[in-house]
């Protein structure tokens, strides 16, 4: 079920009523959407529920273990199994093929050739995200950051909790859980709130970045037969594209947790105006970000053993979340790429210090700098193939300038183009509303809701694909 679809409306509005309709008994209201959660993953593909509620009953009963054990091997042991089994699932569906096949080309080019396992199975929607949100629930108990749940009806909805199911943010237990355990009443102010954040999600996806796909796409299954003005062009509105979809995801999965009584986190912070590339990636899918300083950069020592151990660890970091991204080599060259922007930025404050932006033009500058990194960036996430990514790139450093006016349109014609163009105005006209969507009158609320409905009415794509983040 997609938020952009009738289906899903229709199931909100049964679920919003329902829900409310139990008043304040808690654990009836756990327990519906527990089920609703159910059937909105299995709507997509009911087999795989074994798979979510597998994860689910194996961190609950891990959890329970570590935090009642003295024993620490069998502690150590709980954790270990949780692990496994999690990040064992997570390595089938999506990386064992990718594996298999690297190795195979790996053993190729010392002459040996073998045709590698190739598993032909679907990955499930969401995978990478319920799996680390629940591997965060076990680890913050052996940290001795969170007491477990009691309540199974609790943890098994806090692991599916449909809104931020299939794309986040990944949640921490500390945040999300207390929330399923304490009384909720239905909350006006809240509610509106939920709503304008969610028409505000629907507007970034259904106007912009789905207007914005169609351009993308020409520019990139046909690179050839363009200019580097229009592979940049497409660079620049790919990056626009992909924040829209994810962002706006975010923000529906947050609007629709307000409709139900729930407060999610904020899951990104206007990134493209962020004047460091270290400012970049607090501003830029942050539950992710946070989810790899906790459990995997501090872990490893994080800024506390030196300057190379620490480049050494934001390497390890930006790596594992280029390969979290996607079962391709263009995914971890991706990180790789944030990776030595991250390294270059610490070498120039080790350097020189940290100077930050004291003048507007200073400050355009380094957000000039910022963006044109993250976008080149950008074009390594979107390509399907390491031909495509040659051909693009060759095509972007050929200094092939003298174009057609259809070139610069891509194929599309001049209208699609204008829609591109207006789309990605609205989106930054959309910037002077106050972050959030937190308006103090609820009338500023109300013309903001109408106004995101009336661009989706007018210049959305009805035909949109599914949120992009999904095959992640």
């Amino acid at each position: 079920m997609l938020f952009n679809s009738l289906t899903f409306a229709a199931f909100i509005l049964l679920a919003f009523v329902g829900y409310w309709a139990l008043g304040s008994h808690r654990r009836l209201q756990n327990l519906f959407l527990l089920v609703g959660s159910y059937v909105f993953y299995g709507w997509w593909n009911w087999r795989y529920l074994f798979l979510i509620a597998s994860c689910s009953a194996v961190n609950f009963a891990a959890g329970r273990i570590i935090y009642e054990s003295r024993n620490r091997c069998v502690r150590r042991m709980a954790l270990v199994v949780c692990c496994v089994v999690c990040i064992g699932a997570l390595c089938y569906f999506k990386y064992f093929n990718f594996f298999a096949e690297s190795f195979a080309s790996l053993l190729a080019l010392v002459g040996i050739k073998c045709n590698p396992l190739v598993l032909n199975v679907m990955l499930p929607v969401g995978i990478s995200f319920f799996t680390f949100q629940a591997l965060s629930y076990t680890i913050d108990i052996m940290l001795g950051k969170l007491e477990p749940t009691r309540d199974w009806v609790e943890f098994f909805v806090f692991i599916s909790f449909f809104p931020q199911l299939v794309a986040g943010p990944i949640e921490r237990a500390t945040n999300l859980l207390p929330q399923f355990q304490r009384a909720r009443a239905f909350d006006c102010d809240a509610a509106t709130h939920g709503l304008c954040l969610v028409a505000y999600g629907l507007f970034k996806k259904m106007v912009v970045a789905d207007n914005l796909a169609v351009y993308v796409d020409s520019v990139f299954r046909m690179p050839e037969l363009f200019t580097s003005l229009t592979c940049i062009i497409g660079a620049v509105f790919f990056s626009i594209q992909i924040y829209c979809d994810f962002s706006g995801y975010s923000d529906c999965a947050r609007g629709i947790a307000r409709l139900f009584g729930f407060e999610l986190m904020v899951n990104f912070d206007r990134p493209y105006l962020a004047t460091g590339f270290i400012e970049f990636w607090r501003r830029w899918h942050i539950s992710l970000s946070t989810w790899f300083k906790d459990y995997v950069y501090i872990p490893l020592g994080g800024n506390r053993m030196g300057f190379a151990k620490l480049i050494r660890n934001i390497w390890i970091v930006f790596l594992l979340s280029g390969l979290w991204h996607g079962a391709a080599w263009t995914f971890i060259i991706w990180g790789a790429l944030h990776a030595l922007y991250q390294t270059l930025a610490l070498l120039k404050r080790r350097c020189v210090g940290e100077a930050k932006p004291r003048t507007w033009w200073f400050k355009a500058l380094s957000v000039a700098v910022v963006n044109t990194g993250v976008v080149f960036a950008w074009i390594f996430f979107r390509a399907r193939s390491f031909a495509e990514l040659k051909s693009y790139l060759s095509v972007l450093f050929g200094c092939k300038f003298k174009t057609t006016m259809m070139g610069l349109y891509a194929a599309q014609g001049p209208m699609t183009f204008a829609v591109c163009c207006i789309a990605a105005g609205l989106l930054a006209v959309s910037y002077a509303a106050p972050r959030d969507c937190a308006f103090k009158a609820q009338s500023s609320r109300l013309l903001f809701t109408i106004g995101c409905i009336a661009a989706i009415v007018f210049l959305g794509m009805p035909s949109g694909g599914e949120f992009i983040y999904f095959q992640f």
